[in-house]
């Protein structure tokens, strides 16, 4: 994640210097006075500089500002919770957006500069960024001042993250609906007239998150994770053997057929026309090989291939020509850290996800591995929320540096970021989002911030008012501890 500059000698409405230790994530740098500037809803507009490169007319902050006027104004009634005394309470008017680069239809990409710069004082009230993905979080940023929605990819931008790691299909359900292979759905889905990801719908996700300056980074995982592919694709799974009789069951993805990598280039030739992010995600995690090794033909296959009995080695021969198919379509790809560790040929710019904490090392030794071998690496394995226990565990996923392993400074940096994982075995849109909020943001901040911010109790202060902000904007959030928010009784 890209860094962040906030100046300003302030505040805005009800916000002064106390105001601003609520801010969440942490800048990378700030400065603060006990000036305060007071805002009318009636009369605030977000206006484009005239030196802007962005202007009327550019999706991303036009839509940005209306949503944050929204967010700040709606129909709530404006109030103060702090005594207003008589200091300095001049009116500002208005917030100047500066954009350098030009560029507002484009999607945020891996090199997207997010840096911005907040100056508010009596001169000015500026905004002043390379791009509009930094605008997007200077706004954020400026709302948080102000002591004054749906949920999902609009909280992921409250808290500054920037990219959406879609995980579409499993085992248990195929709901992506695939417009060349429409079987996949229909027979692989929960309900595929109800539990589905239309094309609009998909369509519609990646817009929204473009405009509050997120990636979707979409993952189809195989060969493992793939029983729900079975019943639309005939022949893509390997069957299953007991003896020397089919067993009736199937295992991963079959890697022996010209079938099954036909298939695979037609499917990710769709796939890499609906997701326009540049990355995919081509999953590798979790390989079961025991139903490979129950098959006569996958046994004569791996005899032929010289491949002894290591099922390691026909699982690169898959992964490689996957690769090989998607690489021709002008895409790079992220897998998980399993395709490293079982020493499959990738190009030098593939992202090695880690995400075992233990096994086969440590995570901070795979860290160190991976980008001892030249390749750049994205970090979840301390980062996984659907694993929870009783009590404040945000500390200890605030507490995780991602950069505390042996390593040159040129391994550091290919580390590209983290992710804050929300698995769904236990998890459904009856939970999903407390067990996410605010605990997600204790990642966005170690990933946001300069690594020096890391007092529990200042963050302590900072995260408890902005899981109050949360709820005052509709997120559920869950408390971080016993208390209360001022705005529980705004509208009694």
């Amino acid at each position: 994640m890209a860094g962040s500059t906030l100046r300003f000698s302030l505040l805005l409405a009800a916000a002064f210097a106390g105001r601003a230790t609520a801010l969440w994530p942490w800048p990378q740098y700030i400065q603060t006075s006990e000036l305060r500037y007071t805002i009318f809803p009636h009369s605030f507009q977000f206006q484009y500089h005239l030196s802007s490169a962005a202007q009327v007319g550019c999706s991303v902050l036009d839509e940005a500002f209306q949503r944050y006027r929204d967010l700040l104004f709606g129909s709530v009634a404006f109030r103060f919770s702090h005594p207003i005394e008589k200091r300095h309470t001049s009116e500002k008017n208005s917030l100047m957006v500066l954009v350098v680069t030009p560029g507002c239809d484009q999607f945020p990409s891996l090199g997207s500069v997010e840096n911005y710069t907040l100056t508010i004082n009596d001169e000015q009230c500026l905004l002043l960024s390379e791009t509009v993905w930094g605008a997007l979080r200077g706004l954020e940023t400026f709302s948080q001042l102000i002591w004054r929605s749906p949920e999902g990819t609009d909280v992921m931008a409250y808290n500054k993250f920037n990219v959406f790691h879609w995980h579409l299909v499993d085992d248990s359900s195929f709901p992506y609906e695939s417009f060349t292979f429409p079987d996949l759905t229909k027979k692989g889905s929960y309900n595929p007239a109800t539990h589905i990801y239309t094309a609009q719908d998909v369509k519609e996700v990646i817009e929204y998150a473009r405009l509050r300056g997120i990636r979707v980074l979409a993952e189809f995982d195989t060969p493992g994770h793939t029983l729900s592919w079975g019943p639309g694709v005939p022949g893509l799974l390997t069957p299953c053997y007991s003896g020397s009789h089919p067993s009736g069951t199937f295992g991963p993805v079959n890697p022996i057929l010209n079938n099954t990598y036909e298939f695979m280039s037609t499917f990710f030739l769709e796939i890499s026309t609906v997701f326009p992010d540049f990355y995919l995600h081509l999953g590798g995690d979790e390989v079961d090989f025991t139903c490979w090794k129950s098959n006569p033909d996958i046994q004569a296959f791996m005899k032929k291939k010289g491949f002894g009995d290591d099922f390691k080695k026909l699982e690169s021969f898959y992964i490689q020509t996957l690769l090989d198919i998607v690489s021709a379509y002008g895409k790079g790809y992220v897998v998980w850290q399993e395709v490293f560790d079982n020493k499959v040929k990738v190009r030098p710019d593939t992202i090695i996800q880690v995400w075992r904490e233990e096994i086969p090392v440590k995570y901070v030794k795979e860290m160190a591995l991976v980008t001892r071998a030249g390749f750049r690496a994205l970090l979840s394995a301390p980062w996984y929320l659907n694993h929870i226990t009783y009590g404040p565990d945000w500390k200890e996923i605030y507490l995780v540096e991602p950069l505390a392993f042996e390593g040159s400074p040129e391994q550091k940096a290919l580390v590209i970021g983290g992710e804050a994982c929300m698995w769904g075995e236990y998890v459904d849109s009856t939970n999903l989002v407390p067990r996410l909020w605010p605990r997600a943001g204790a990642v966005a901040e170690r990933l946001w911030s300069n690594k020096m911010v890391s007092n529990l109790d200042f963050a302590f202060k900072r995260l408890s008012h902005f899981r109050c902000e949360l709820l005052r904007r509709g997120v559920q959030a869950q408390p971080l501890s016993v208390g209360y928010c001022d705005m529980e009784f705004e509208q009694t």
